[in-house]
């Protein structure tokens, strides 16, 4: 049997489960209630299954650190990585074609692409790896196939397939592709027992798919050959990253694989299966993962309640009182506090939306963002200064830079700082600190074996973190990598 390359598709922003999803930190990186992330879920799935030897992934260049972050205490078998990253979303169909073309070129036209989306929630691993079993012999044999669940309910908020003439291994073939139906029509599917929930999930040789793209979406496999062409990548024995050329890839039609090859191709092939799956596509979803009190309220952090029933309440860091409050959802971050009728919890994305259309930082960032080298926290910020919490790893380097509109004051915390500061290089240990003016050429690392804590405060007349000229970088931010 061909070799099986997982293809974990990580895009999207998730914008229904704002305020903890977000741009910089979407979806996939939520932490359920049990404390691993949708991702985490997804790569343990993919390394579950039989004759794994690596698996791809396929994300935003700027989320690669914290992707490896997550993948790192769950490869305890050193599975080999490749990466794909994208400088911005192109939607699915450019995605898979890259996967595709790279799959072919490094390990043959008949290696086998399962795709699987990051942000999706599998709780039946074994009829998970008894239906990837059953698409494989398909995908074998020239086929496309996805992956169709059976409905248990008349939900209007996915796409339906609907099943065609029997084939072997208890596939079918897929009459066509519904778009999301209204409730009527969404009951008659459930009763009639034809059509299954789309899961937007694939597996299909190579050539096959790259075949297809030529045939229904040449513009997009075009754009994407050509896209390679001009990429680089780099590569160890247990790790590969192909970064793909911005400005090629730009002119790569925004497109889903659906729309492009899957509702044109007469190839479709479809496994119906019962996977224990969400697309936890809301709070509302959320909120089904974790049981009830006897008030029918699920907690997450303390609270003080009097008369509340039938609400969801998330709130690690702050207390939470509430006094008369039915069907709620209260979700509080540092920055940002959302209480929704859960009845209306689809509706959350119109804030996200709102928000991006207004620049707002709460749309993109959290107060704790994640780096290469570690985090940073924004303690508090007013018209012209911002004080910031920075950790840095052992053996973590923020880039040399420069900064044209702010100076800097560092306090070491504790650890042990490795600090360039214009011509001067020296150690700071903890209660000591060091002054940058702006304009001149700073770099911080952690030559140590214990994180390094140290106090930021800017000071200036913008503090923005596009203020920023990286010259050396061993993580190739920099304008010219091969410098560092």
């Amino acid at each position: 049997m061909s070799v099986l390359i997982p293809c974990i598709i990580a895009g999207g922003a998730g914008t229904r489960l704002w305020p903890v999803s977000r741009e910089a930190m979407p979806k996939p990186f939520m932490r359920l209630p049990d404390g691993e992330s949708l991702l985490q879920k997804t790569f343990a799935r993919a390394c579950g299954l039989k004759d794994v030897g690596r698996v791809l992934t396929v994300t935003n260049r700027d989320l690669l650190f914290r992707t490896l972050d997550d993948y790192r205490p769950l490869n305890e078998t050193g599975v080999a990585l490749d990466f794909i990253l994208e400088p911005f979303g192109r939607n699915t169909a450019p995605a898979i074609a890259a996967a595709a073309l790279h799959g072919a070129r490094m390990y043959g036209e008949d290696a086998l692409l399962l795709v699987m989306p990051a942000d999706h929630l599998i709780q039946d691993l074994d009829a998970f790896a008894q239906a990837v079993a059953s698409a494989r012999q398909l995908a074998d044999q020239g086929w496309l196939v996805t992956f169709g669940l059976k409905p248990d309910t008349a939900q209007t908020g996915f796409g339906y397939i609907e099943k065609g003439a029997v084939l072997g291994n208890g596939g079918h073939q897929v009459a066509r592709f519904v778009e999301k139906p209204d409730a009527a029509t969404a009951q008659a599917y459930l009763d009639g027992g034809l059509h299954l929930w789309n899961a937007g999930m694939f597996c299909m040789r190579v050539d096959s798919i790259v075949h297809a793209l030529q045939t229904h979406s040449p513009e997009v496999i075009a754009a994407v050959q050509n896209c390679l062409e001009h990429s680089h990548s780099k590569a160890d024995k247990q790790e590969l990253q192909l970064e793909l050329d911005s400005n090629s890839f730009a002119l790569a039609p925004d497109i889903s694989i659906d729309y492009a090859v899957m509702e044109r191709s007469q190839n479709v092939a479809v496994i119906p299966c019962q996977l224990g799956w969400s697309d936890i596509g809301s709070w509302q979803a959320v909120r089904e993962l974790s049981p009830a009190d006897s008030q029918g309220n699920q907690c997450s952090g303390e609270t003080v309640l009097r008369n509340v029933t039938n609400c969801y309440i998330d709130s690690p860091q702050r207390l939470v009182g509430g006094i008369g409050l039915d069907d709620l959802i209260i979700i509080d971050t540092p920055d940002a506090l959302l209480i929704a009728d859960a009845r209306r919890s689809q509706e959350v994305k119109l804030i996200a939306q709102q928000l991006k259309r207004q620049g707002h930082d709460a749309y993109r960032l959290h107060r704790s963002v994640t780096r290469p080298w570690g985090t940073y926290t924004v303690l508090e910020e007013g018209q012209g200064f911002k004080i910031k919490r920075i950790t840095v790893r052992p053996e973590g380097s923020l880039s040399l830079q420069m900064h044209h509109h702010r100076s800097e004051h560092w306090i070491v915390v504790s650890g042990m700082a490795r600090v360039t500061n214009g011509d001067e290089a020296f150690l700071l240990h903890a209660n000591e600190s060091t002054f940058i003016k702006p304009g001149r050429a700073h770099r911080l690392s952690n030559p140590g074996v214990i994180d390094l804590i140290m106090i930021e405060v800017q000071s200036g007349e913008y503090l923005g973190e596009d203020d920023i000229v990286r010259f050396t970088d061993i993580y190739g931010r920099a304008p010219n990598p091969a410098n560092t």
